[in-house]
C-alpha cells in the first residue's frame, strides 16, 4: 500500500533529480582549473612529497602551464554541463534558456572554487 507521504516523497525525489547539479559541476570545473596548484599541495599535505618540492612543482606548473589547466577546467565544465543537459534531453537552445540561471550559477561556483583554492594554495606556499 502506498500512502500519501510515499507519493509526496517520490514527487520530491523526482523534482530534486530534475535539477541541474550545479554545485558538483561548478566545484569539479574549478578544481580542474587549479589542479596545477592543488595537486602538488595535496601531495605535500599527504606527506608524499616535501613542501619545497610541492612549491617548486606548483610554481613551475602555474608559471608555465596555468592557461592549459584553466582551459582544461573550462572544458570539464562545458563537458559536464553538456552531459547533464543531454541526459535530460534538453541539449538545445530552449534547454539552455530554461537552465540559464543555473548555468550562470555553475560558472560563478567554478570561478569561486578556483579563487578560494588559489588563495589557500598561495597561503600554504608561504610556509614552504
Amino acid at each position: 500500500m502506498t500512502t500519501a507521504s510515499d507519493q509526496t516523497n517520490g514527487t520530491e525525489r523526482q523534482r530534486v533529480r530534475g535539477r541541474l547539479p550545479m554545485w558538483r559541476i561548478g566545484i569539479t570545473g574549478g578544481v580542474a582549473g587549479i589542479l596545477c596548484c592543488v595537486g602538488p599541495t595535496a601531495l605535500a599535505l599527504l606527506g608524499i612529497v616535501g613542501a619545497g618540492t610541492a612549491f617548486a612543482w606548483a610554481t613551475t606548473l602555474y608559471d608555465d602551464y596555468a592557461w592549459w589547466f584553466r582551459l582544461a577546467g573550462l572544458a570539464v565544465l562545458v563537458l559536464l554541463v553538456w552531459w547533464n543537459l543531454r541526459r535530460r534531453g534538453q541539449c538545445d537552445v530552449a534547454g539552455v534558456k530554461r537552465w540559464r540561471v543555473r548555468l550562470v550559477g555553475v560558472l560563478v561556483i567554478a570561478v569561486a572554487t578556483y579563487a578560494v583554492l588559489y588563495g589557500v594554495t598561495t597561503w600554504l606556499g608561504t610556509f614552504a
